[in-house]
């Protein structure tokens, strides 16, 4: 039992190995992002991914897709749209005058929701029963997503011109808010020739992106980090990070249990993609920013300071003892 438990995470690791691999063959560096996707995938979990505009947030969503072979989905978000643009609406039949349901685009299996925060909390609020019940309900009927199912959100920072902030009831349903940087130099001459090479216009570079992983294999991936061991020192670890961010001084409020609950299967996938079928407390502090940031506010006077959510969390980190497991 244990040779074949240990075959199957060395499957694991080497299918996510394969995954990243053909990430890359549209997205150039932005490593750590990429991983932090990966790891969301395998904890069956949602992502808000937010920078500037022009910093392959959608190129990256769409290469995910494309290397999934699974259907997916966009919806831009716009100041005008509608909840019914999102999850569907009823529609009068002329021909059996009876009411037909028009299922919206949130029936896939990837939705990448772009630039979510350009659209008001009305429509954004269209997506909090399927991210977290994986299910729609369309004029009192009960309809079910398929499985896997995964919400990719792009967004651009707060202080852009024509955004709206994600409600918290919004943003505690994300497993991870991962922050997409600027590239460095080399990084960005070579995002430059791949863009501009042969091609004509602003076409994503998705052309190299083959088909690795397909449903069943996603699911299989789910299932295995579910099953990872997790010592109870490190759930206590976990545990007491989310409960130091009560406490600090630099916050305004901290995280709910649904920050630990992230840590913990955040660990678990990490874990897998390392190709071990156990989690370490180096596992939960890996992925701690990105589970935490968007389940805390920076207090006012920090904000007066300058102080960032990323400094604020590392030195909640700092303060916390990791056990030795």
């Amino acid at each position: 039992m244990e040779h074949l438990e240990s075959d199957a995470v060395k499957w694991a690791a080497q299918t996510l190995s394969d995954l990243r691999a053909a990430i890359h063959q549209a997205m150039v560096g932005q490593s750590a992002v990429i991983e932090q996707v990966l790891v969301a995938l395998v904890a069956s979990g949602h992502v808000l991914i937010e920078g500037v505009p022009g910093l392959g947030k959608t190129l990256l969503v769409r290469a995910l897709a494309q290397a999934l072979s699974l259907p997916h989905a966009r919806v831009q978000f716009t100041p005008d749209m509608m909840p019914s643009d999102i999850t569907g609406h009823a529609l009068l039949d002329p021909s059996t005058r009876e009411l037909r349901i028009v299922r919206g685009p949130v029936f896939t299996h990837v939705l990448l929701a772009d630039e979510i925060n350009r659209a008001p909390a009305k429509t954004q609020s269209a997506l909090l029963e399927v991210m977290q019940e994986y299910q729609v309900t369309l004029e009192g009927q009960t309809l079910p997503v398929p499985r896997p199912f995964m919400v990719l959100a792009t967004q651009n920072p707060i202080e852009t011109e024509g955004t709206y902030p994600l409600p918290e009831a919004q943003l505690d349903r994300f497993l991870f808010k991962i922050e997409i940087g600027y590239p460095s130099t080399t990084d960005e001459v070579a995002v430059v020739v791949r863009a501009t090479a042969g091609q004509a216009g602003d076409q994503l570079p998705l052309a190299e992106v083959k088909p690795c992983v397909d449903g069943l294999a996603v699911s299989t991936l789910q299932q295995l980090g579910a099953e990872q061991h997790v010592d109870e020192q490190v759930i206590d670890y976990a545990v007491r990070i989310v409960r130091a961010t009560r406490d600090h001084a630099g916050l305004a409020f901290g995280s709910g249990s649904r920050g630990a609950l992230a840590l913990v299967r955040g660990g678990r996938a990490a874990a897998l993609l390392e190709g071990r079928r156990y989690v370490t407390p180096d596992d939960v502090k890996r992925i701690a920013l990105p589970a935490l940031r968007h389940r805390v506010a920076v207090a006012p006077d920090a904000l007066l300071e300058g102080r960032t959510i990323n400094a604020i969390l590392s030195e909640v980190l700092d303060t916390v003892a990791a056990p030795r497991v």
